[in-house]
């Protein structure tokens, strides 16, 4: 590549410049031809040697616009292409009609089933009433859009505002906790009243029953312990002590089982879970009806 970068230019001694004035000379009346890089816009096949080609192919193309071709005012094109194989020449040209490209000369198109259809001739009026069909859907669609981006912000705005609800109901909250805190109380022995309580009552019954068996136990024992003295002032043979041994240990054999307390029940109770949301200050939401 460094051979072709030329920084110096030999002129010779007879040079004049005059020689080479650039001169408008008349322009071509006929197409413009023009070099271009193109893709194949379809497949085809050569109608010379039968060489497939794909769409997408790149090729340099004579591109040739004739001004005397046009289709409601839309410049018509056509390409000039070669064949890779045998080098003829195809020839294709644009569609504005039908927003497509149409074959010419050197090839076939190949079989497309969604394009072989049978194209209905479509007059000047049909394709304005057409256009402004199209211009009516597209209006509607976009008044669509708008009404759908509509709902959304609105759905936004509802969000934010049950936010900021939320974050108020906690702030209040917050607020309440400090000032408890500074006036001494404690929620903690509020929200655990309640068992403390339940805790409590079962321990008065339970002393309440004790006191009951031991009052009927020392009632009991004592009536014997007056009959065994009775009996040993009639009996000189048997000791004090022996009669209050004896009464005793038939007080143990006989004493009947203290009594249970009436609300005692063997029964699995399932305790209803406490509200204490109440308590810190958290506010439930009613359910919708």
């Amino acid at each position: 590549m460094s051979e072709r970068k030329v920084l110096q230019k030999y002129y010779p001694a007879d040079f004049d410049p005059r020689d080479i004035a650039r001169r408008r000379g008349p322009k071509s009346e006929g197409p413009r031809i023009q070099t271009v890089r193109l893709m194949a816009p379809f497949s085809m096949k050569c109608m010379t040697c039968g060489e497939f080609i794909y769409k997408g192919r790149k090729f340099n193309s004579r591109k040739e616009t004739n001004m005397e071709q046009k289709y409601l005012n839309i410049q018509i094109f056509q390409f000039h292409i070669k064949c890779t194989r045998c080098s003829a020449e195809i020839i294709f040209r644009t569609d504005p009609k039908n927003n497509d490209y149409a074959m010419v000369k050197g090839a076939v198109r190949n079989m497309e089933p969604w394009r072989n259809r049978v194209a209905e001739e479509e007059s000047v009026d049909e394709r304005l009433n057409r256009l402004e069909r199209e211009e009516a859907e597209a209006a509607g669609e976009e008044e669509k859009n708008a009404m759908a981006d509509l709902e959304a912000k609105n759905a936004d705005a509802k969000r934010e505002m049950a936010a900021a609800d939320m974050l108020d109901e906690i702030r209040q909250r917050n607020a309440r906790i400090h000032r408890s805190e500074k006036d001494g109380t404690d929620y903690a022995d509020m929200v655990m009243r309640a068992e403390d309580e339940e805790r409590a009552r079962q321990e008065r019954e339970d002393d309440e029953v004790a006191k009951r068996a031991f009052a009927w136990a020392r009632s009991k024992l004592g009536l014997e312990i007056e009959t065994g003295r009775s009996d040993v002032s009639s009996n000189s043979g048997l000791t004090e002590s022996s009669v209050e041994s004896d009464a005793a240990m038939s007080d143990a054999s006989s004493m009947p089982p203290p009594p249970l307390p009436p609300t005692t029940s063997f029964k699995r109770v399932v305790k209803k879970k406490k509200d204490f949301s109440s308590f810190l200050g958290v506010k439930k939401k009613q359910p919708l009806v």
